[in-house]
């Protein structure tokens, strides 16, 4: 009998009462979700008899319900907010950083990204410096990819085994020098469950975006709303395979009520 799939969650900032969130245009806003509303997901969540996991836990695929937890950017809502959170509920998470954001307004200093670390968090990589992927040739794959690897690994003296594309850009390529880096993992923004019959270097995950109510939370991780959501992730795709990535941001950006472009 096949193990089930897990359905891997993404986050992103979360706010916190009194702290503005690291940027403010509707791009980016839509990605940050309130500290209480993840706690809440996350008490849902074991409520539902899952457990929450690191990518390297997850991929092991325990063949209990599961939810894979993962963070991208490196925030500093990471350790201020979600990391208490997921000790309450002993959850495991996987916290990819985007290296040259560390120091960085809203963003994790070196100091917090070791304690992160430290407290038994998994640290993964979200690039050097956030660029789409796909837009890049050999020697900038090189940078975004295996540099930040090797820098990341340095700082918190562990072993980097995970990799998330920015923007959920993604081709074979990026796999590819993933691989040769040494990753065990590239994880985009493909919406599909994992199974030990999924490429591991084309893990799939799901966007918990803002003013999501508990009952569509628990719909993802359960698996029951991935074939809407992934229809509606078809025509995004299909839209940046037409415009390509800057005009698409510019009419996203229109779109959503900013003329600033979004990171996303």
């Amino acid at each position: 009998m096949s193990k089930p799939g897990i359905v891997f969650l993404m986050y992103h900032e979360l706010e916190i009462p009194g702290r503005p969130l690291s940027h403010g245009e509707p791009g980016y806003v839509r990605y940050a979700i309130s500290a209480l509303d993840f706690r809440e997901q996350m008490r849902q969540i074991q409520q539902s008899g899952y457990i929450g996991y690191s990518v390297s836990q997850a991929l092991e695929f325990p063949g209990t319900p599961s939810v894979g937890i993962t963070f991208d950017d490196g925030c500093e809502s990471d350790v201020l907010a979600a990391a208490p959170v997921l000790r309450e509920f002993a959850f495991g998470a996987t916290f990819y950083v985007t290296y040259e954001w560390l120091e960085q307004k809203g963003h994790l200093s070196l100091r917090q990204l070791k304690e992160l670390s430290q407290q038994g968090f998994e640290i993964g990589c979200h690039s050097m410096t956030h660029a789409y992927l796909n837009e890049l040739d050999d020697r900038g794959l090189q940078s975004e990819i295996v540099e930040p690897k090797v820098k990341l690994e340095q700082a918190i003296g562990k072993a980097v085994h995970h990799f998330s594309c920015p923007g959920g850009r993604y081709n074979r390529r990026v796999a590819e020098v993933a691989r040769k880096a040494g990753y065990r993992s590239v994880a985009t923004s493909r919406i599909h469950p994992n199974s030990p019959h999924t490429d591991p270097f084309c893990l799939g995950r799901v966007a918990v975006m803002r003013g999501t109510p508990l009952k569509a939370v628990h719909a993802i991780f359960t698996g029951k709303a991935l074939a809407r959501l992934r229809t509606q992730s078809q025509f995004r795709n299909a839209a940046k395979w037409l415009f390509g990535n800057s005009l698409y941001d510019r009419m996203r950006a229109l779109a959503l009520g900013s003329h600033d472009l979004p990171r996303r």
